[in-house]
């Protein structure tokens, strides 16, 4: 009995480190919360400081949660803490790929559990990676927990992008 409540337990661990979805959760429609986060500028350009992804790119430091959301462009929020994720890892090496080809037209965000907690309470997420799509009105999109694929983001980008248009 004592070695089935241990497998169980680890099972509950992981699942809600792995992104696990709250029953609160901040839905799809909602307004995005205008959250105060660290940018690069911040932490005077330390990145250690504002994120344990090996490999960063300062673009998606460069906005505050709340600034980004005055920009009038549409964002991808990216909650993922590489430094204990590797699927995390995976994930912010597909949004650079998908950052290049949209950087001028939507804003990408890393928020790091570690450096910027306020914005994973805020979205009331629990575990990660998560990725949220708020369009230029600040009302989210889109969300899903764990991996997203290249194509499956690109999609929801164009029609963000084209509702923005239209």
């Amino acid at each position: 009995m004592k070695i089935s409540r241990f497998f169980l337990s680890l099972l509950v661990v992981v699942l809600v480190g792995c992104g696990a979805a709250p029953e609160n959760a901040l839905l799809v429609g909602s307004q995005a919360p205008p959250v105060k986060t660290k940018t690069l500028a911040d932490v005077g350009g330390d990145f250690s400081r504002i994120t344990s992804y090996r490999y960063p790119d300062e673009r998606m430091y460069q906005y505050s949660l709340d600034e980004a959301l005055m920009q009038g462009k549409p964002i991808v929020l990216e909650f993922a803490t590489p430094g204990h994720c590797t699927v995390c890892d995976k994930q912010l090496q597909m949004l650079k790929g998908l950052m290049a080809e949209y950087e001028n037209d939507v804003i990408f965000l890393h928020m790091d559990q570690y450096q910027n907690p306020e914005a994973f309470k805020a979205f009331k997420v629990m575990g990660d990676p998560w990725t949220y799509v708020i369009d230029a009105g600040q009302l989210v999109q889109y969300k899903q927990s764990g991996r997203v694929l290249y194509g499956e983001l690109e999609r929801v980008l164009k029609r963000v992008l084209a509702t923005e248009v239209g």
